[in-house]
């Protein structure tokens, strides 16, 4: 081989590593900008119209790639780093807007001015790279088309899979691997596979990041955080991203609460401010429906007879900030705790006074329940807690037939279960869900949260108490003084008092029977709708500005 090849095939080589590595870096950034996004719009939202404009874009990236490269003088390539750092800071400002766009209009607004434009000039430098590289003209006009094009999808499919791995494993593990260091890094590894003079553009966003983007987790980013936060009234007691979503603790300096947000949604809260020589024994939740949770534990047996808490175990799936299961550890039953994020375990611990006397069990609930039923002896429950609603959705295969049926197998057979279903009564999912509950329990009673008009199209907490033997009505006993822990709130809220006809579910028909874990996919577009719902009624509760400063 003649030297001249070789320094061809070396020019062809690296236009080929450069082209594979703006793809796979342009398909890192795609989850993580989705993750940018969540706190803001919620999680379901900010996924609606993602995946359709990222592939709509990045098509025409592909197809547009010699008319992009004209418009901009073949300059587009250069251009890519200096995109990559600034479309953060332009996102930055968008996200301020959120209030005045919608939802999910703004999350819509803010990938099209700022992400879509990344990924345009990353497919598109990287679609004519990985065709110079492989240089495959002598092979006909099919062959030049259509091998860079597959090669170049998948190595932009395994490199999204590796970000989503990467991602669930690492996230929040420093403040590089935050959503918004994420995007940082990509920037710097942009400019290290292409360096350009034109990079002088992009220190003022540099700078920004750095010292000023509240939402990278710096200490000089921190403090004005906290300071944007102390002017709404609020301060910011700690955060932290994981795997389910961006997690902090806040207090409401003027109501005197305080509650753990999970991306654009309150996993809970508990009052801080509360009358002089008041001790409750756990702390009073901001929502009735934690207490409303420990009425399992007054579910008379199949005899009617009272419960007694000695020698009892509790399942409790979900922990939000810990109240309904600190409320059992009090009164002395053994429960075991199942929290699929590590983040939320450590923040109730530490900031919600959650009971160290627990079992804990930090993985995913389908993961806990299959080992469980597999053990030569099970453990059995005497009561069992489910309340996994976050971020405006259940996670819906933890409502399928085949969840609840291993969650029917761990209770005893006198055992009692309370589920916490939130969403608009009238609509399928609710229906579907109290069908599926109804096929497994054959004795249950719902109620409502609160005092609201049955199936009036509202968002509200459903608590549906169950048990296995139909023999016998499902009934409680009266409240006895140390029901209530010496909580005043308790004594309002802890006995279910809005109890809900079943018919009115009978009203929704069609759809499916029950729900079986097959088909949880079906129920995304209903549960889109409910997260929009419920980010609307997330900005009454909080002022915008403290979601859009996260």
């Amino acid at each position: 081989m003649s030297s001249l090849e070789e320094i061809i095939q070396q020019v062809n080589s690296r236009r080929l590593w450069r082209g594979a590595a703006l793809l796979a870096l342009a398909a890192f950034s795609s989850p993580v900008f989705v993750l940018t996004l969540a706190p803001v719009y919620g999680s379901a939202p900010s996924h609606i119209f993602h995946g359709y404009g990222v592939a709509i874009t990045a098509a025409i990236g592909w197809f547009l790639k010699d008319v992009i490269q004209q418009l901009t003088n073949r300059r587009a390539v250069y251009l890519l780093p200096v995109v990559a750092f600034w479309y953060p800071t332009i996102q930055y400002f968008l996200l301020q807007q959120s209030s005045s766009f919608g939802n999910p209009t703004g999350a819509v607004i803010t990938e099209v001015v700022a992400f879509y434009p990344f990924v345009l000039l990353s497919v598109a430098c990287a679609a004519k790279l990985v065709q110079a590289g492989l240089n495959l003209e002598r092979y006909g006009d099919i062959a030049k088309e259509h091998v860079p094009l597959i090669s170049s999808y998948v190595v932009y499919t395994f490199a999204e899979k590796l970000a989503k791995s990467f991602i669930a494993r690492f996230i929040g593990s420093f403040w590089l691997f935050s959503s918004t260091g994420l995007q940082f890094f990509v920037a710097i590894l942009c400019s290290t596979v292409i360096p350009s003079k034109w990079l002088l553009l992009a220190i003022p966003s540099i700078l920004f990041t750095l010292t000023s983007n509240v939402h990278l987790p710096l200490g000089i980013t921190t403090s004005g955080l906290r300071s944007t936060l102390n002017e709404e009234g609020f301060a910011l007691v700690d955060r932290q991203e994981s795997s389910t979503g961006y997690i902090s603790v806040l207090d409401s300096l003027e109501d005197g609460f305080r509650v753990m947000r999970c991306d654009h949604s309150l996993l809970g809260g508990q009052w801080t401010k509360t009358y002089r020589n008041y001790n409750p024994k756990v702390q009073d939740p901001i929502y009735a429906v934690f207490s409303l949770l420990e009425a399992v534990r007054l579910a008379e047996t199949d005899h009617g007879a009272h419960r007694v808490d000695a020698d009892s175990k509790a399942l409790v799936i979900g922990l939000g900030v810990g109240t309904t299961p600190a409320a059992l550890i009090t009164h002395g039953i053994e429960t075991t705790i199942v929290e699929i994020d590590p983040v939320v375990h450590k923040f109730a611990s530490k900031y919600f006074h959650l009971p160290s006397n627990h079992i804990a069990a930090i993985e995913d609930a389908t993961l806990f329940v299959d080992r469980a039923l597999k053990s030569p002896k099970p453990t059995q429950y005497d009561y069992i807690v489910h309340d996994v609603f976050t971020g405006g959705a259940e996670p819906i295969e933890l409502f399928s037939i085949e969840f609840l049926g291993g969650l029917n197998s761990l209770l005893k057979e006198d055992g009692i279960i309370a589920m916490n279903y939130a969403g608009d009564l009238s609509l399928y999912p609710a229906a579907l869900t109290v069908r599926t509950i109804q096929a497994v329990f054959p004795s249950c009673r719902f109620f409502r949260e609160d005092s609201g008009e049955e199936g009036n199209g509202d968002f509200t907490n459903m608590v549906i108490f169950c048990k296995k033997d139909s023999a016998t009505p499902l009934r409680f006993r009266d409240p006895v003084p140390a029901d209530f822990l010496d909580s005043k709130f308790r004594e309002t809220y802890l006995v279910p008092k809005h109890e809900i006809d079943p018919a009115i579910f009978t009203t929704v028909t069609g759809g499916q029977r029950v729900l079986r874990a097959k088909d949880t996919g079906k129920l995304y577009r209903w549960q889109d709708q409910g997260a929009l719902e419920h980010w609307g009624i997330m900005r009454k509760v909080l002022p915008d500005a403290v979601w859009e400063n996260w």
